[in-house]
């Protein structure tokens, strides 16, 4: 089957945003991070998501990163920008501004907090599809937004909005991606790194990557080889990439590991934003012994 939003499949990072030691925004460091991931082969760059720090950005900032993002990315590699809010209207706002940059299309993350019903979810994704003509991928984490949006609900916005395109699930069940993937013509991508596997198995199309940030290429060999029908070459790159994603993102809460470790391979993108902090003593010697183990250090 054909699946509408395979503009987005192989490789996709959520883009970590650099800040300085005051907690500026660090501009320089976030056009190096496009260009390297333009120099990487990395498919699609998603800043300002949950890895980009989004809930602590101000507005401004949020609207400032994606349209760096955007200038420094220049065509050369697609923009998925993480413009989701619990405000229906700010979501909408900050999605025009997207598009106006040039971003391929748009990351919506389910509205936390307020736990809309499953006709909430509804009409919040056919509200900001209706207002902005880009492509939208929805994104379904439960564990963060205190609530999952039900299969039946995705496939009535497939049904309903010609530019919902895709799903990233990261609801860590491969029944709800089939039942997705069953019912209608999403793109499912995994919003987790260890499940890429496993969901490319069932009809996914690749992955929202937070190990993407230090390990572009390994996470793009995974990609690729399941993509050639390599199954074997495929599993041997799971298998090497599970315990760095485990035992790293695991650590913390995202994306404090990931940008610990980054700072440990001369990739410094500084401090994370109150309220998330820093990785303890302990935990750093952990993070450390997992690059080491992986050859990253």
């Amino acid at each position: 089957m054909s699946r509408r939003g395979e503009m987005f499949s192989g490789l996709s990072v959520a883009l970590v945003t650099p800040m300085n030691a005051d907690g500026s925004l660090n501009e320089a460091m976030l056009r190096k991070l496009v260009d390297m991931h333009v120099d990487a082969g990395t498919n699609c760059l998603v800043p300002v998501g949950t890895t980009g720090e989004s809930p602590t950005l101000t507005h401004a900032e949020h609207d400032q990163v994606i349209n760096i993002v955007c200038e420094q990315a220049a065509g050369r590699i697609k923009v998925m920008a993480g413009t989701g809010s619990n405000c229906t209207a700010e979501a909408i706002r900050m999605t025009k501004n997207a598009k106006d940059a040039g971003a391929d299309g748009s990351l919506q993350v389910a509205p936390y907090y307020n736990k809309p019903t499953q006709e909430g979810f509804f009409q919040h994704f056919k509200a900001i599809a209706e207002a902005v003509d880009i492509p939208v991928v929805v994104y379904n984490i439960p564990g963060r937004s205190a609530k999952n949006i039900e299969p039946d609900t995705i496939c009535r916005m497939a049904e309903a909005c010609s530019n919902v395109v895709a799903v990233k699930d990261a609801t860590g069940t491969i029944d709800q991606a089939s039942q997705i993937l069953a019912a209608s013509d999403l793109t499912v991508l995994s919003g987790d790194d260890s499940m890429t596997l496993p969901l490319m198995s069932i009809g996914g199309s690749g992955v929202i990557s937070v190990a993407g940030n230090i390990v572009p290429k390994d996470v793009l060999a995974l990609v690729a080889a399941f993509q050639v029908g390599d199954i074997a070459k495929a599993q041997e790159w799971h298998h090497k990439l599970f315990p760095l994603c485990r035992d790293m993102l695991g650590l913390s809460t995202n994306p404090i590991p990931v940008k610990a470790a980054m700072s440990l391979i001369g990739m410094a993108c500084g401090p994370v934003r109150l309220p998330m902090t820093e990785l303890t003593d302990a935990e750093l010697a952990s993070l450390k012994t997992t690059l080491k183990n992986y050859g990253l250090i």
